[in-house]
């Protein structure tokens, strides 16, 4: 059986990636065609100019170029949808998509949407459709990541008592660690969080408000505690992710990716993840490997050399699942998880106390709270000027 894959939000230039829009359907693209069940076949986007660029880049035939993504559904009636677009029109699309009736799938960019509502809506309306739908969390799929997980089930630090972060925010990039947090922790609920924020100079990531900086404290319902720093306090933690357990500790992080592991207080052992990094394969790792065996093998090794991004290895699994009738490792389910930690971190700094989940708002609350005045926040600084 082959799939038919279409994308909404195509994006800009994916050369010239920007706060305002990643180009995220370019990295989705190459996932769906390195597997033999896989044909893309449509795209849309509200700049016909930018789904054009992406369907000539992709072998989409210019005649299945749209500006209206139900005219595309409608048109070719697609198996699978990857939607690319900023969060804030997530539940639109996904939604409008799911009920479309004619769709197996549809894989999502993170964060799931703008507010916890319409994240809700969406896994709800999805499931209600017999529609998968999936959350493009794809750093999970890391080796170091995976290697993490396997020392933690192995037992090698013990009983895992704590989970640890530093990232640039809570929700753009913090929804990753989350989700890693709770792969880490098999995908307990947690009970509680407790968090403060500051946001007094605007931070506007792809449509949405993101904090300067905040702390929040969390407890799983399977007794494991969180902890995660973000923005100007990121390195608070000492490292990217941190495993502390009863017998020892897991720390990955540093510009190199370092993954190790000490049992008690013993010392550090450097654990081998290739040529992966934390976000994807690292440009880095891939030059010294080239290098390292170079004189060996013939020339052009570099052109030759393929390894998968974590969006391949995300795009492999979501068409897994569907193939196999399962759920996928990324569903909407796993994803709520993560998506809780980060609403009810923004709920507990507008409520200045903590709060006992499940989480029962609708709204954003950092959106909100900037809406109504509750946080005053300063234009962005300028940036310098290019030397």
């Amino acid at each position: 059986m082959t799939f038919s894959v279409a994308f909404i939000g195509t994006g800009p230039d994916p050369n010239n990636p920007s706060t305002d829009g990643f180009a995220m359907a370019y990295r989705h693209a190459p996932g769906y065609q390195r597997l033999n069940d896989c044909e893309l076949i449509a795209c849309a986007d509200i700049v016909r100019e930018n789904a054009a660029a992406f369907a000539d880049a992709h072998g989409i035939p210019a005649d299945r170029v749209y500006t209206d993504y139900r005219e595309m559904l409608s048109a070719v009636e697609p198996d699978i949808v990857s939607v690319c677009t900023p969060p804030a029109v997530h539940a639109e699309l996904v939604i409008g998509t799911a009920r479309s009736g004619v769709v197996k799938a549809i894989h999502c960019e993170k964060p799931i949407a703008l507010t916890w509502g319409d994240a809700r809506e969406m896994a709800r309306v999805c499931a209600a459709a017999g529609v998968q739908l999936t959350i493009n969390h794809q750093k999970r799929f890391g080796t170091p990541v995976r290697r993490m997980k396997a020392l933690v089930d192995r037992g090698t630090i013990g009983t895992v008592q704590r989970v640890e972060f530093g990232a640039e925010t809570l929700s753009d990039m913090g929804t990753h660690f989350f989700d890693i947090c709770s792969y880490l922790t098999d995908g307990s609920p947690a009970e509680w969080v407790l968090a403060n924020v500051d946001y007094t100079e605007e931070n506007v990531l792809f449509g949405t408000h993101n904090e300067n900086q905040a702390v929040s404290q969390w407890r799983y319902e399977n007794g494991v505690y969180g902890l995660a720093s973000t923005g100007r306090a990121a390195d608070f933690v000492g490292c990217q992710l941190r495993v502390v357990g009863s017998g020892g500790e897991i720390e990955l992080g540093g510009d190199d990716a370092v993954l190790r592991f000490r049992a008690d207080s013993g010392d550090w052992t450097t654990v081998d993840t290739g040529l992966d990094g934390v976000h994807n394969p690292s440009p880095g790792r891939v030059r010294s490997f080239v290098t390292s065996i170079a004189s060996r093998l013939s020339t052009g090794l570099a052109d030759r050399l393929t390894t998968t991004t974590y969006e391949e290895r995300a795009i492999e699994e979501v068409v897994t699942a569907l193939r196999e009738d399962r759920a996928s490792e990324l569903s909407v389910d796993a994803a709520l998880v993560a998506e809780e930690l980060i609403f009810a971190s923004w709920e507990s700094a507008r409520r200045r106390g903590r709060v006992d989940l499940p989480l029962e708002i609708d709204d954003n609350p950092l959106e909100s709270m900037v809406a109504d005045g509750s946080l005053t926040v300063a234009p962005a600084s300028p940036a310098p000027p290019s030397v």
